[in-house]
């Protein structure tokens, strides 16, 4: 099979579809992997590691793209990548087309492309094994960017995470009890914060809770979300549904509600966002302020790791990018792992739930 490894297009996108370790993988199974100059270049891998791993060295995006029966990417495709995808390519990517707009998503069907997001392929106990290292770096990263924000020089209210003995710490609110959730706690209750995490799911609280006993918890209902919310000095949406975007949970009015220059990082911005003043930003511009408050909503927040991201996310995909290549598209649609993830295959609609898209 052919495998196209493009340099990512989209701004501020660090990572690259695959490490120099994965492309010799995918060589010694018989593959031909093309990949474009300076595809790996920020995340670390020159172009020499990967002819070393036995890549062929393309010298544009058009080429990589055209060529390949298989494309790996990090970021869904732009309109200009997508037009050079020849019918019936097969695409793999953290794709988050659940939010994506009309026209990609008709494309993708006009094309019949066989499109596979990373982060719907789903282990047999339920979990998320290819997103999870990203939702770790995701949730690792809230807690050292809230601190900074928290700071006068950031436009934050002047703010230490942990305070001081005499001064109480932050006060840290987190919707979501999974990966991103667990970390951002963990990390949160390292540099001293005082951390509240809401799910609607209890086992989730409980696991939580009995992992970090001095954490608050709460079941996710309106009135638990907007008492919580008033008195958070960081707010941190952690919301997934795999497929679907993600539920508005925290309204316009509940954001006034919450103390002048508090902080909303809303992670689940991927999935279109979990707070209805979230809009996505970028690493250049990752901050605005509506109704007083700092929104930080990164879209590709592990994207400023690019190495440490791009590593971490071939240790947990590469099984499964082994399987598509040798199987090939008709085949993963009765892998139990890989068809919950199929997002498009042969003109039609699979496991994707669009609600209010509204990011391109």
């Amino acid at each position: 099979m052919y495998i196209g490894i493009p340099k990512e297009s989209r701004p501020f996108e660090y990572r690259v579809g695959l490490s120099p370790a994965g492309v010799e993988i995918l060589s010694q199974n018989g593959h031909q992997v093309f990949v474009q100059h300076d595809a790996g270049k920020e995340a670390g891998f020159s172009d020499e590691d990967y002819e070393k791993a036995g890549a062929r060295l393309v010298y544009n995006a058009e080429e990589a793209i055209a060529r390949a029966d298989l494309l790996l990417k990090v970021a869904r495709p732009t309109q200009e990548e997508l037009d050079w995808l020849r019918p019936g390519t097969t695409l793999a990517g953290f794709l988050h087309l659940a939010s994506a707009s009309q026209d990609k998503i008709d494309l993708l069907l006009e094309k019949k492309i066989t499109s596979i997001a990373y982060e719907q392929i789903q282990a047999p106990d339920g979990s998320l094994p290819v997103l999870r290292p990203f939702s770790q770096i995701g949730g690792a990263m809230a807690a050292q960017i809230a601190a900074r924000l928290l700071q006068n020089n950031w436009g934050g209210k002047g703010i230490l995470m942990g305070g001081v003995p005499g001064v109480p710490p932050a006060e840290i609110v987190i919707l979501g009890a999974g990966v991103v959730g667990t970390y951002a706690t963990q990390m949160c209750l390292g540099m001293g914060a005082h951390v509240t995490v809401i799910d609607h799911n209890l086992a989730a609280l409980q696991r939580l809770w009995d992992r970090f006993p001095s954490i608050v918890t709460k079941i996710s209902t309106r009135r638990n979300i907007e008492r919580s919310v008033a008195y958070a000095d960081v707010l941190i949406g952690a919301v997934l549904t795999p497929g679907q975007r993600a539920p508005i949970l925290v309204t316009r009015e509940m954001v006034r509600s919450m103390k002048p220059r508090s902080v909303i990082m809303d992670i689940s911005i991927d999935e279109g966002g979990c707070v209805e003043t979230s809009r996505p930003t970028t690493h250049e511009h990752p901050v605005y302020i509506e109704e007083g408050m700092l929104h930080y909503c990164v879209p590709n927040m592990p994207g400023a790791v690019a190495r440490t991201a791009t590593h971490a996310f071939v240790n947990s995909a590469m099984p499964y990018i082994t399987e598509i290549a040798a199987l090939g598209a008709d085949a993963i649609l009765g892998d139990p792992s890989l068809e919950p993830a199929v997002n498009t295959h042969n003109g039609k609609l699979h496991n994707l739930v669009r609600l209010n898209a509204r990011e391109a």
